[in-house]
């Protein structure tokens, strides 16, 4: 992998996802916005909530695969976000709360990585007999969201979050 790399994960809201990666060790930025919808510009956070976009809350998190793995990132992911519902993540239901892992295009060291691990996820949940509904494929399109959404809970640190505080805690004294 090249020295530093990004992959783009969209968690249901993209503050929680933002927060827990940002705190990761070798996660060098976070970038909240919206990946994957149908508009060429106009893209704004109003307008990705009428639902009929396609767009996804994502984060895209730039990391140093030297400090942390593409592995270990999507092993944290899969354990705050529920990838057998589709549309939702706790309590944000629509269609851009979808739970999905994009990658640049051409990236085909990273691809194959996410495929194998999502395979993984999804034949863990099909053998329980449960769905997988997380989007795997190429990043088509990705739009910074307005700068009061970038690292909102930092910002508003008593602000909502699907992912617990315990999770996250979780999470990171895991890695």
């Amino acid at each position: 992998m090249a020295t530093i790399c990004s992959i783009y994960l969209a968690g249901g809201c993209f503050w929680g996802v933002e927060e827990l990666f940002r705190q990761i060790p070798g996660v060098v930025d976070t970038q909240v916005g919206y990946a994957n919808g149908r508009l060429a510009q106009g893209v704004t956070y109003e307008r990705v909530c009428q639902g009929d976009t396609g767009f996804r809350e994502t984060v895209c998190v730039t990391f140093d695969p030297s400090v942390v793995s593409l592995e270990k990132i999507l092993w944290a992911f899969f354990r705050v976000v529920d990838p057998a519902v589709q549309n939702q993540q706790g309590n944000d239901v629509g269609t851009q709360y979808q739970t999905g892992i994009y990658w640049d295009a051409g990236d085909v060291e990273i691809g194959d990585v996410v495929r194998r691990v999502a395979g993984d996820e999804r034949d863990r949940l099909e053998a329980q007999g449960m769905p997988f509904c997380v989007e795997v494929h190429e990043l088509s399109s990705f739009f910074d969201a307005e700068e009061y959404h970038q690292e909102y809970l930092v910002k508003n640190p008593g602000g909502y979050c699907h992912i617990s505080r315990m999770e996250m805690d979780e999470v990171l004294a895991s890695l």
